[in-house]
């Protein structure tokens, strides 16, 4: 690439994230995308020629190499757009996506639907079905029969009114998601609620009372302190989830409770006095209409891609191979949950009956965590809040790191400096080898972006590609590096973050996704790390990583307070590891729910049903939950997952991987966590295998490697509390 370029079209290495304008998104990604269609134009001449000509065999360099340069240069630029707009989200930079978006969709299904390149592609199929000296190794023949199935499924196989109706709805869809994602985000920011009165925050602990607190300073109060107040409450998780765990005033809970589950689907809080900005936008940011569009949309093109419903065209892509089986397993996670969840609910009012409330005959569900907290406390005399103290990110960063060491053989040191930034809270790290000849040898790198930024970075936690493992033209790698994103508690004057348990999990989770992405041997970027891995398989290492934050010597190797330098007193790692399963049917029952709507809304839902989206969801809750939905609850209108993400009949991937990494940690458990030699073998199998192999073999394949036979869900059922152990 010449240097000179713009550094949205340099393509490569670690991109300068303040030349990243909206000016720079108008101005150049037109230019990509002049530039990209006349490359394909050239690689679709060169093929026909061939092709007509009846030549010799085709080669992989004059196929796919090319197609993933193609898609690299589409990849890096846009990717860093994308990147941008979830981490720092502004009007500008959000309208400017959006301008540029539909060229970009444009091209994909120009590149998905060219007849010459999908003649080129079956054609190498023949060849290394035929053998000889044409062969395709393994990973190969799983990138280009992935390629051609991802071909089938861009109308690749579609023509003229149909082609375009098709290229005209996924064009839709995409204006849809990223507007449906926008709206979620708008209406989380702009609900606030001032509270000015002590006995408002009644209950709440010092680490909330100073985050809201430094929430109001940042609204302009210029007063705020964490003890005096006033106090500035939002919809963001950092300042919901410990609110509705922690307040006694029940009549805050519930209007803090409606205003969330009602986000994003035009109404307010039901509050005839709220103060927050929200009323003069809310009936605008309704989500419901896209809802019923996207659905719509979804079923239009599986029926032209020749499928019943979406549910189908999601599931030919992944490691499930039926509705049916995954019916089967979310039925086996629902019968053991729901009785457990029950029993747990009728605990919560016996609970709150002892001490009192009147709520405990009628408990509402703005007071299950709560008094699911009181409960907790009581239980195992564990205080969350406490803890948090021992949790500073700094220790937790390290004690991560340490587990990596241990169990994988890598070393991580920090490398803030080295790389741009987008915002000054973002760290950089290298990842090197740390055992044998290859010790010290670079491996890979990736950004930490810990800290929630309500007014310009979407809620949740994720994992992205920032550079793929690759070999350059010359034979010079190009390592995998990693975009890890969180949202959790900031930092307030001088106190760094202090992670609730939570939290860590959070954190473990996503670097588990890391791993996979930057431990990767695959060199063939389609197969490398997370790409071509099955959807319902990819959060294997994920879940896998979060097992180790009740590990004794994890958790007791990291947690020290961030004042004193004390470890966790024995006793608390003891309360927190028979707590683990504490609600562990309610929780299981939650992601069942949402598991199974979305997988009905994507294969029985359509406009003529007879039924809203809502009201199928509503008929699932009757089986899948154990407190009926309220009148005012909306969660599908902030479903981002699927859709606004990439999860659309694919949510249940949550469980179906969590079965895979569940029986992955049997392993270590049954060599003896406490058996160092077999605990180190045991995890550079796991490297070897899960975190190495990407998607270059099939996931049955890989998981088989690592633990010598087929997953079970025991493990999983096991670790859920589910059954007696």
């Amino acid at each position: 690439m010449v240097a000179s370029l713009p550094e949205i079209l340099r393509g490569e290495g670690l991109p300068r994230y303040e030349a990243i304008t909206p000016e720079a998104v108008n101005a150049h990604i037109p230019e990509l995308m002049t530039e990209l269609e006349a490359e394909l134009e050239v690689l679709e001449q060169g093929l026909h020629q061939q092709l007509s000509s009846g030549g010799g065999p085709l080669g992989w360099s004059a196929v796919m190499d090319p197609l993933q340069r193609l898609g690299e240069r589409l990849r890096w630029s846009w990717g860093v757009v994308s990147h941008l707009n979830g981490v720092c989200n502004s009007t500008e930079l959000r309208e400017a996506h959006a301008a540029q978006q539909a060229t970009v969709v444009a091209f994909g299904n120009r590149a998905g639907q060219s007849q010459v390149i999908y003649r080129a592609l079956e054609r190498l199929q023949q060849q290394a079905e035929a053998g000889g000296a044409h062969g395709l190794d393994g990973a190969q023949r799983r990138i280009l029969a992935a390629e051609l199935r991802d071909m089938q499924l861009r109308g690749v196989g579609l023509s003229g009114a149909e082609q375009e109706a098709f290229n005209a709805a996924s064009q839709e869809l995409a204006e849809l998601s990223t507007r449906f994602g926008n709206q979620v985000l708008d209406a989380t920011n702009g609900w606030t609620l001032r509270l000015s009165d002590p006995a408002e925050v009644e209950g709440l602990p010092a680490s909330l009372l100073d985050q809201l607190a430094q929430a109001a300073r940042g609204a302009g109060e210029e007063a705020a302190s964490g003890a005096a107040g006033p106090w500035l409450l939002g919809l963001d998780m950092p300042r919901y989830a410990p609110f509705m765990k922690y307040s006694r005033r029940r009549d805050l809970r519930e209007r803090l409770y409606k205003a969330h589950v009602s986000r994003a689907s035009g109404q307010d809080d039901g509050s005839p006095d709220d103060s927050s900005p929200d009323d003069n936008g809310a009936a605008e940011r309704n989500n419901w209409p896209l809802i019923e569009r996207i659905l719509t949309l979804r079923g239009e093109q599986a029926h032209r891609l020749g499928y019943a419903n979406w549910a189908e065209v999601s599931l030919a892509a992944k490691m499930a191979d039926s509705e049916a089986a995954v019916e089967g397993l979310l039925e086996e996670l629902r019968a053991a949950a729901h009785p457990v969840a029950q029993a747990e609910l009728q605990a919560l009012r016996d609970c709150a009956r002892r001490h009192g409330a009147p709520e405990a005959d009628d408990l509402k569900p703005w007071d299950v965590t709560f008094w699911a907290e009181v409960l907790r406390q009581e239980s195992f005399e564990l205080d969350s809040e406490a803890l948090r103290p021992y949790f500073p990110l700094p220790r937790v960063l390290e004690g991560l790191f340490a587990l990596c060491n241990r169990l994988f053989g890598i070393r991580i040191e920090a490398a803030d400096g080295e790389a741009p930034v987008w915002h000054p809270d973002v760290r950089f790290f290298r990842i090197l080898e740390a055992h044998g000849a290859a010790d010290g040898q670079p491996l890979a790198a990736f950004y930490l972006d810990p800290y929630s930024r309500p007014g310009s970075k979407r809620g949740g936690a994720w994992m992205d590609e920032c550079l793929v493992r690759s070999r350059r033209p010359d034979g010079t790698p190009v390592l995998p590096v990693a975009y890890l994103i969180c949202n959790q508690s900031p930092p307030v004057g001088d106190t760094p973050s202090l992670m609730t348990f939570e939290e860590v999990e959070t954190l473990f989770h996503e670097f588990g996704h890391g791993l996979q992405h930057m431990l990767t041997t695959v060199e063939r970027p389609q197969a490398a790390g997370i790409n071509g891995v099955e959807w319902d398989a990819v959060e294997l290492p994920s879940q896998f990583m979060e097992n180790w934050c009740y590990d004794r010597a994890t958790l007791l190797g990291m947690a020290r307070h961030w004042q004193s330098g004390e470890p966790l007193p024995e006793q608390e790692f003891t309360k927190l590891h028979a707590a683990r399963t504490f609600m562990g049917g309610a929780a299981t029952l939650r992601q069942v729910h949402f598991a199974l709507v979305d997988l009905k809304l994507h294969s029985q839902w359509h406009p003529g049903c007879g039924q809203t989206p809502e009201q199928l969801r509503r008929s699932i809750a009757a089986t899948t939950t154990v407190l009926a939905p309220i009148d005012e609850d909306a969660f599908l209108c902030s479903f981002g997952h699927i859709f606004a993400g990439g999860y659309a009949a694919g949510y249940y991937s949550y469980k179906w991987a969590e079965v895979l990494s569940a029986d992955a940690f049997g392993a270590f458990e049954e060599v003896g966590l406490e058996n160092e030699e077999q605990i180190r073998d045991t995890g550079r199998r796991f490297r070897d295998t899960v975190l190495s192999l990407g998607g270059s073999l099939d996931p049955k394949q890989v998981f088989e490697a690592f633990r010598g036979r087929q997953p079970s869900s025991e493990a999983l059922i096991r670790h859920s509390g589910l059954v007696a152990v």
